[in-house]
């Protein structure tokens, strides 16, 4: 993330998003499913709109780099 180049800075931001944003819904399904070997302190409906802003920023992120000629692959 500090590539004088902002395209990379952009793609890494959305690859770490992307990785974050996966990690803790997997997080979240196990929640729900009684599947972690801890009682997580965070209210599950807390988590859960955590990653409904994350998901909802990777699609910003997304249109942004459509109109900016950014390849995220």
């Amino acid at each position: 993330m500090t590539s004088e180049d902002y395209k990379e800075r952009f793609k890494a931001e959305y690859q770490q998003l992307n990785i974050r944003s996966d990690k803790l819904k997997a997080f979240i399904k196990d929640y729900s499913e009684n599947k972690l070997n801890f009682t997580p302190s965070t209210p599950k409906h807390v988590l859960e709109t955590q990653l409904y802003y994350m998901q909802s920023y990777l699609t910003i992120l997304r249109n942004r780099a459509i109109y900016e000629g950014i390849n995220l692959d």
